[in-house]
C-alpha cells in the first residue's frame, strides 16, 4: 500500500512553491488563502519539518521544501501529460448512438457534411434500438425516440415522431385500378399492410375517422422490425406502411414513395438529442449539437 500524503496538500504545496506566495497560489487553485495555509500546515505536520519560511507577505522554501519540490513537479508533469494524451484521444473521436431507423433514414445521409466540416474529429455511428447508458463511456451522445423523460440527462427535441401511410406509386396505382376510384382510409384494413399488428395503425385509422371495430384481425402480412426496413419493403410494392414523413423526404421527392393522405398522426413521442449535463460544453459534443440542430432546422437540406 502506498504511503502518500494527501494529494490535495501536495497540489497546494507545489503551487505555493512556484509562486512563493500563498495568495497567488490560492487564486490559481480557487481556494482561500486560509485554506492554502491549512493544507501547507497539514503537509508540514505529515513531513515533520517546516517547508516554508514566512516573511513580509511572501514565503520561501526551506532546505526540506527545496528537496521535495523538483521530484514533485516532475510527478505532476507526468500526471498532466498522461491526462492530456487521454483528453486528446477522447476529443478526436465522437461516438453517436441512435436507433437503426434514425441512423439509416435520416442521420447517415447527412453525417458526411458534418465530417467534412470537422475533419479533425472522427465520428463513429453506433446503431442499436436498446438504450445505451451514456455514463459508461460506450457513447458520447445519443439520439433517442421517446417522451424525453430520461433522468439525469440533458435533452433537446429534434423532431416529432409522427406517422402516416405510404406506398410505392405502382402499388397504389394497382390498388386504385382494382377499386376503380382513389383509395380511402376505410379501405386500408382490407388491403395489404406492412406490420399490420402495429398498434399505431389503430391510432392513425381512428384519427382518420375509421372506427377501430372496422379493422379485422390480421394474421398475415409482412412484419418487420424497423421503419427503415418497412419503408424499403413498401418501395418494393409489398403494401401500405406507416412511415414518418421527415425520414422519407428524399424518396417522396424522387417518386419512390407516395403519401396518399394528408392525415399525419402522433402519439406524443419525438426524437431527442441527449447527453450528460456535465459534458454539455465538451467541444466535440458542442460542435455536433450545433451542427445537428442546424440540420434539423433545414428539412430540405
Amino acid at each position: 500500500m502506498r504511503r502518500l500524503p494527501p494529494l490535495n496538500a501536495l497540489r497546494v504545496f507545489e503551487a505555493a512553491a512556484r509562486h512563493q506566495n500563498f495568495t497567488l497560489a490560492a487564486a490559481e487553485l480557487g481556494m482561500t488563502q486560509a485554506a492554502v495555509s491549512y493544507q501547507v500546515k497539514a503537509l508540514e505536520d505529515r513531513v515533520g519539518a517546516a517547508l516554508f519560511v514566512r516573511a513580509k507577505g511572501r514565503v520561501r522554501l526551506t532546505p526540506t521544501g527545496e528537496r521535495l519540490l523538483p521530484p514533485l513537479i516532475q510527478a505532476f508533469d507526468a500526471i498532466e501529460a498522461a491526462f492530456a494524451v487521454t483528453r486528446a484521444e477522447d476529443e478526436a473521436l465522437l461516438t453517436v448512438t441512435t436507433t437503426y431507423t434514425f441512423a439509416n433514414t435520416w442521420l447517415a445521409w447527412r453525417l458526411g457534411r458534418f465530417q467534412m466540416a470537422q475533419p479533425d474529429l472522427a465520428v463513429r455511428l453506433h446503431t442499436d434500438n436498446r438504450t445505451i447508458d451514456l455514463r459508461t463511456g460506450e457513447a458520447d451522445i445519443a439520439i433517442r425516440a421517446g417522451d424525453g423523460e430520461w433522468e439525469g440527462l440533458e435533452r433537446q427535441m429534434l423532431m416529432p415522431l409522427n406517422f402516416t401511410p405510404m406506398a410505392s406509386p405502382s402499388f397504389l396505382a394497382k390498388v386504385e385500378r382494382e377499386l376503380r376510384r382513389p383509395v380511402e382510409p376505410a379501405d386500408l384494413p382490407s388491403l395489404p399492410m406492412i406490420t399490420p399488428d402495429d398498434e399505431w395503425w389503430d391510432v392513425w385509422l381512428s384519427d382518420a375517422g375509421v372506427a377501430i371495430t372496422e379493422r379485422p384481425a390480421r394474421r398475415g402480412g409482412l412484419r418487420l422490425d424497423s421503419q427503415a426496413n418497412e419503408g424499403h419493403a413498401a418501395m418494393g410494392g409489398q403494401g401500405f406502411v406507416l412511415l414518418t414523413p421527415e425520414f422519407w423526404q428524399g424518396d417522396l421527392a424522387a417518386g419512390n414513395l407516395v403519401q396518399p393522405f394528408a392525415q399525419v398522426s402522433t402519439r406524443g413521442y419525438a426524437y431527442w438529442l441527449v447527453y450528460p449535463p456535465e459534458r454539455r460544453n465538451q467541444p466535440k459534443i458542442k460542435r455536433f449539437r450545433e451542427w445537428l440542430l442546424a440540420e434539423v432546422a433545414e428539412p430540405t437540406a
